[in-house]
């Protein structure tokens, strides 16, 4: 064999152990790096889920869900606001996200309905709740509500995926790929994630959104649970799940951005189709990262709906 064939296989070699070798690198998700996270721990069955409580007193509880790549902290500039409104706010970590653990295995739908009725049994959440989902927690909010109508009184959606839902490009092809496209998404994912959160940085008012994107994107297991959850939990169309919601007591308020790419303006209007009792409040240029870059315009949907129910 020659000097070249060798040094190409070499180089072949070393192209398919990048991600491997990439992966190795990223900070492990451990009782170090746990010191500095606010709030509480509870051990479930996919391992550890970190959890925070915000506001006082016993008023109404509502539990948020966050999105496919930012954890829990991603609601920061809206809890201030619904505290004022007398609630008792939780939220928690998906798995494979901020401080919880990151399992392997298919993040579907009922890999994350599993994380949140285990938190809700483990913090002995009996009462009704509001549930408040975003993006991909608009989903999970969505199959839990369809799921336990009994336990939810109010089901508040963030631009929720479920409906109509357009990924980016890279995170499109990759989870098409399967196994090379799990090794390209090693490669590229952390970039593509931390490109997207610099464009939303200006507007933004979390003031280190991009640092705290760029420390998860170089946590071990964060990319995996990112391409995971696209092709398993985000190809799933919510149309049985909301058409049951609406035949319930069950009072859904959602929330549209005007200059959303994820998930478009048309999907409003396929909810209507679905739930025409559900009430549809449109922000005027905003992007998908509405939660922390129109905070005070969401809040005040919201005020307006619970003065009318």
């Amino acid at each position: 064999m020659s000097w070249l064939a060798l040094f190409l296989l070499w180089m072949l070699a070393n192209l398919m152990l990048a991600p491997w070798v990439f992966e190795r690198a990223r900070k492990e998700m451990d009782r170090t790096t746990r010191r500095k996270a606010p709030g509480g721990f509870v051990k479930l069955s996919q391992g550890m889920t970190h959890y925070q409580w915000h506001g006082r007193g016993r008023g109404p509880i509502i539990v948020m869900v966050h999105g496919l790549t930012t954890p829990s902290w991603v609601f920061q500039a809206l809890i201030p606001g619904l505290t004022l409104m007398g609630f008792r706010v939780l939220t928690y970590d998906l798995c494979g996200r901020g401080f919880s653990d990151r399992p392997t295995g298919q993040q579907d739908e009922a890999f994350f309905l599993t994380q949140l009725e285990e938190l809700l049994d483990v913090l002995e959440i009996d009462d009704e709740i509001s549930l408040f989902g975003y993006s991909m927690g608009g989903a999970i909010a969505t199959a839990y509500c369809a799921k336990h109508l009994h336990r939810v009184d109010r089901l508040m959606l963030l631009a929720p995926a479920g409906i109509i839902y357009r990924t980016g490009p890279l995170l499109k092809i990759c989870a098409r790929l399967g196994v090379p496209g799990g090794w390209l998404w090693d490669i590229l994912g952390g970039w593509d994630i931390r490109r997207a959160a610099l464009a939303d940085q200006d507007a933004s008012q979390i003031p280190d959104l991009h640092d705290r994107v760029t420390e998860e994107t170089r946590t071990r297991g964060y990319l995996r649970s990112i391409l995971s959850s696209e092709r398993h939990m985000l190809a799933h169309t919510q149309e049985t799940e909301h058409r049951a919601i609406a035949e319930s007591s069950v009072a859904v308020i959602s929330i549209w951005a005007e200059r959303d790419t994820p998930i478009p303006l048309s999907a409003m209007g396929k909810l209507t189709e679905w739930n025409r009792t559900c009430y549809k409040y449109e922000i005027k240029g905003a992007g998908h990262g509405l939660g922390y870059t129109h905070p005070d315009d969401v809040i005040t949907p919201l005020q307006e709906h619970l003065r009318e129910v």
